[in-house]
């Protein structure tokens, strides 16, 4: 009878969170899938994998999930399914990398342009494989610049559940912004 109790109890407690899918398996697309078509009446659909930041910047981490969550999303907008030919695109879109996008603020309108990111993990350092920095960042009515920026980093040395910080630096090496991402709170 203890022993039943104790199964039932284990059985009902909620599972920790796998973390980010680095890859996608068929069930994780269905899942996905599925997410993004319901999502059409959701305004909090992205909170897992956005990440904001004291000073009004923020980061989206764009994980396989996320992606094709987010394609799904748009196709359902638009009363519409994807078809198995853009599952495929979506998933092999960024294989093999992690990217997030980055909302950056700054004094002028060229402030990111040679902006450096880093991931940092654990004693780790990953260079990112792939940077896209806005060269003209947009005035914001407070004065300062919005600059968005795309960084993918590759996933070789990655694991779906490790807890990361974007580092951004200028051109001098000096850091400007830090951005803490744990992979385990998100899909």
């Amino acid at each position: 009878m203890i022993r039943a109790l104790l199964v039932l109890l284990l059985l009902a407690a909620p599972l920790p969170a796998a973390g980010v899918a680095l890859t996608l398996g068929d069930g994780e697309r269905r899942e996905a899938l599925k997410v993004g078509e319901r999502s059409v009446t959701s305004d909090t659909f992205d909170l897992e994998w956005r990440v904001i930041g004291g000073t009004g910047e923020s980061l989206l981490v764009m994980s396989p999930f996320h992606r094709l969550a987010l394609a799904a999303r748009h196709a359902a907008f638009k009363n519409d399914t994807l078809k198995p030919s853009d599952i495929e695109r979506v998933v092999k879109q960024d294989a093999n990398r992690l990217v997030v996008w980055v909302s950056l603020r700054g004094g002028s309108e060229e402030f990111a342009r040679y902006y450096v990111p880093r991931l940092l993990a654990g004693d780790r350092e990953i260079k990112a494989a792939f940077v896209q920095n806005e060269r003209t960042a947009i005035r914001q009515d407070d004065g300062h610049f919005l600059a968005r920026c795309v960084y993918g980093f590759p996933i070789q040395n990655l694991t779906g559940t490790d807890r990361l910080a974007l580092v951004v630096a200028d051109a001098n090496g000096r850091d400007v912004t830090r951005f803490a991402i744990d992979l385990a709170a998100m899909r």
